[in-house]
């Protein structure tokens, strides 16, 4: 070979579709859920699992309901476990929250709507307050037990939320329930009422879709056919059928 010929050039050999690494399966869309007060997290522990069979990534938070106020959950604890669960890295930021749990969500979002919200189901919310909780609030003893919220969650007290929240800014459905176990509490209410929260009080102006279902206030945590429309509303932002039960 001439001194001065050309060196032969090596050539990678072209990658095939059978070679070539398989893209990431996008990253799911996580859905934050809430208790209410003086629940376990575990009440939503089959709901998580509905939306998880959907394709979502669940996160079912426990907190702190009797020592911490609305406004302590809502300001320092939530975004803390928001953070740490890297929720800000999802492509959308769903809620599903139950009772006191739904006031906790609607306070957080007013003081900051994350850039990737998506929608949020409220469960048996009491959105105008409870005169369940006016009436326990008399009692030194349960406010002791279940703590500070207690009169936070009433219509009456000074200290009551509901009348601090504003309207959403952002996707909502809401679900009531009209059937109640506890004889003495659905007294108390005006109207149709899941013994803990009336219809009335759950509904919230500004929501995109309202539900009544014919079960009481936890009762309806556990039916597949409100499972199924919280799925519903997520995906599409309306309920799949007025008349689930």
């Amino acid at each position: 070979m001439s001194p001065h010929a050309s060196r032969p050039i090596a050539v990678r050999p072209t990658r095939t579709a059978s070679t070539m690494p398989s893209p990431l399966p996008p990253a799911p869309e996580t859905v934050v859920l809430l208790h209410g007060i003086a629940a376990p997290a575990l009440q939503l522990h089959p709901l998580a699992q509905v939306l998880a069979a959907a394709g979502y990534r669940t996160v079912n938070l426990p907190y702190a309901s009797r020592p911490l106020t609305l406004e302590q959950l809502a300001r320092d604890y939530l975004p803390a476990q928001l953070r740490a669960q890297g929720a800000d890295a999802a492509p959308r930021l769903h809620f599903v929250a139950h009772s006191m749990g739904a006031l906790v969500v609607r306070l957080y979002l007013q003081q900051h709507k994350p850039a990737n919200l998506g929608r949020v189901v409220l469960l048996g919310p009491p959105n105008a307050g409870s005169p369940i909780a006016d009436r326990l609030s008399r009692s030194a003893l349960l406010r002791w037990l279940i703590g500070p919220n207690l009169s936070r969650l009433g219509t009456a007290t000074p200290d009551a939320i509901a009348s601090r929240l504003v309207p959403p800014d952002y996707e909502v459905g809401v679900i009531a329930g009209r059937s109640s176990i506890n004889p003495i509490f659905s007294r108390w209410h005006q109207g149709e009422n899941d013994g803990a929260v009336s219809v009335d009080s759950a509904r919230l102006a500004g929501a995109r879709d309202f539900l009544i279902v014919p079960h009481s206030h936890t009762v309806m945590l556990f039916r597949d056919a409100v499972a199924a429309q919280v799925v519903a509303f997520l995906r599409t932002g309306r309920f799949a059928n007025p008349h689930a039960d």
